[in-house]
């Protein structure tokens, strides 16, 4: 099957465009949101390949996969025909909770895809036809060192999304254990900070980090929480969204309280023994429950049905 999709969220591409199928990405000039190509941090197979989008029309494909609203109507333009799609929709809603409409929420012609079931709940997702489909990562391998007594946290743009991304908890974290921030625009924090490494690179720098810690309060799921659990690194998380059913018990520690989690990072940070026996079974539970073979075999199913 021929694919279209946007280069949009990379982790979440770099598992995708890993099943059996030929994934064409959009290319424009200067490379902008809607045409990005092929990612630059990321080591991608050869079958996801950028096709300029003046070229798409003359493109066999087979099925589009969205992830803005926008998109549906770019798709319309730069095939020139309708081609049968599906919508992913990544984020948690926003503003008014309870009460937000999903942008697809009028139409019944295109599957609304969640990567979590706690985005398919808390949307309101009207007469759309949805389905769960949850994370699925390539398992980078048992990395974990914990040499360095440190906290690992991995967030793109921490300052501009600081309430949603806690990042506005780490200086209490801070005061218990040191910190390392890697991502995307992080320089300028008053910790450690790592920018824009290959994933690669970023996966074995935070394995040599004894915990990892996940301050998010508002996001369906994140993924690096879920590689961090697959390099074999214990977890330290707040007790919201789809984290309470993703870490197990044995896997680390999850809480509403600050201090709390405060207390865990130290305890982590100070027996590398349980720290390190906590992190096995967060690699176990991540390849259980999010390893690649059942992502990809979820979507298979889901496209031959488009």
């Amino acid at each position: 099957m021929r694919i279209l999709i946007w280069h949009v969220h990379g982790a979440w591409t770099s598992a995708f465009i890993r099943g059996s199928h030929d994934y064409l990405l959009p290319l424009v000039p200067g490379r902008g949101p809607d045409g990005r190509g092929r990612a630059a941090t990321y080591d991608w197979p050869e079958r996801a390949r950028e096709v300029p989008w003046d070229r798409l029309r003359h493109e066999p494909v087979d099925a589009v996969v969205y992830q803005r609203p926008h998109e549906i109507d770019l798709a319309r333009e730069w095939l020139g025909r309708d081609v049968p799609g599906v919508y992913v929709e990544h984020n948690t809603p926003a503003g008014d909770v309870p009460r937000t409409r999903h942008p697809l929420a009028g139409r019944d012609d295109i599957t609304l895809v969640h990567v979590t079931h706690f985005n398919e709940l808390y949307w309101d997702n009207g007469r759309a036809p949805t389905r769960v489909v949850e994370h699925g990562v390539p398992d980078p391998g048992h990395l974990y060192t914990g040499e360095l007594p440190r906290a690992g946290v991995v967030v793109n743009e921490p300052v501009r999304r600081a309430r949603v991304a806690g990042t506005d908890l780490l200086p209490r974290f801070a005061e218990r254990v040191p910190l390392d921030v890697f991502g995307m625009k992080v320089d300028g924090l008053p910790y450690g900070t790592h920018e824009d490494l290959p994933q690669h690179v970023m996966h074995a720098e935070l394995a040599r980090r004894r915990v990892y810690l996940h301050p998010y309060r508002w996001t369906s799921l994140g993924l690096a929480l879920i590689e961090a659990m697959t390099l074999g690194l214990p977890v330290v998380a707040l007790a919201a969204t789809e984290a309470i059913e993703a870490v197990p018990p044995e896997a680390g520690v999850l809480s509403t309280k600050v201090h709390v989690l405060a207390d865990a990072l130290h305890a982590y940070v100070s027996d590398p023994e349980s720290a390190g026996q906590a992190g096995k079974a967060a690699r176990a539970a991540a390849l259980s429950r999010y390893g690649l073979g059942r992502f990809l075999a979820d979507w298979d199913r889901l496209l031959a049905e488009v």
